[in-house]
């Protein structure tokens, strides 16, 4: 008798252990601005063909099934969900939420491009906008020191009063970054994804063109984690979980028997 069940069981294990690992991270931000909740998606492992179907029965017939037995399950990937956020009011001028696809450039350390969701934005003591990170805001936007009555257009264009000016003075526009496909960025942490060779080249563009979300001032996007399915999907991993544990212990018995009778 072989073990074969106890190893494919054992791979049950470790894939409902990762998604368990997937299910914490989402409960864990699900207050966190603009995150977006990961799924875990499972494939089969390779099968071993036993006998191939439509092989030779006998002279005259052929099989019409065969019989393949399947080696356990792994975690293929960790797909993001894209769906929106709600959106909240905060008040803040310099606080913005997108609402539709896209995503906010960041120059990291190094250069580095990244893009986020978070919106939660700020000004640096040179007038730049920034992230909480000190991260500056890409198209670079000036605000000077004595500007007021910050204004940010859903087309991203942003104005200010200065004093000793008649007309609101136009700062530049904030450009949203869209990608071929968004599921191919890759999460850095702190709220940053950056690009890979599988998300294509991001293209800036105007707010609320081609596709790109429209943004909103004053506002910021909630985690689009729902806590009620999350919590669902955990008594689900736990009950898998549970089951292949037990598969293990009822292959084990059958061993321990074979051994003592046999």
């Amino acid at each position: 008798m072989t073990t074969a069940a106890m190893h494919i069981a054992r791979t049950g294990l470790d894939a409902q252990d990762t998604r368990m690992r997937v299910i914490s991270n989402n409960l864990a931000n699900v207050n966190t601005t603009g995150y977006k909740r990961d799924r875990a998606s499972f494939e089969t492992l390779s099968y071993q063909v036993i006998t191939a179907p439509g092989a030779q029965s006998t002279q005259e017939t052929r099989y019409a099934t065969g019989l393949n037995l399947g080696t356990g399950v792994r975690v293929q990937a960790n797909a993001r969900i894209d769906t929106q956020g709600s959106l909240n009011t905060t008040g803040n001028s310099l606080d913005m939420a997108l609402d539709g696809d896209g995503y906010f450039q960041v120059q990291l350390p190094g250069g580095q491009l990244g893009y986020t969701r978070a919106g939660n934005f700020s000004r640096s003591p040179e007038g730049l906008l920034i992230t909480s990170e000190g991260y500056q805001v890409m198209p670079g936007i000036n605000v000077p020191e004595n500007a007021t009555a910050i204004t940010i257009g859903m087309d991203g264009t942003v104005s200010a009063t200065i004093p000793g000016q008649a007309e609101a003075a136009n700062l530049g526009q904030i450009q949203v970054a869209s990608f071929p496909n968004t599921a191919g960025l890759q999460s850095i942490g702190d709220n940053y994804l950056v690009e890979t060779a599988a998300s294509g080249t991001a293209n800036m563009g105007v707010p609320g063109e081609d596709g790109r979300g429209k943004i909103r001032q004053g506002m910021l996007e909630a985690s689009n984690v729902n806590v009620v399915e999350e919590l669902v999907d955990m008594i689900e991993t736990q009950r898998a979980y549970e089951v292949n544990s037990k598969m293990i212990s009822a292959t084990d018995d059958m061993l321990k028997y074979v051994n003592q009778n046999i």
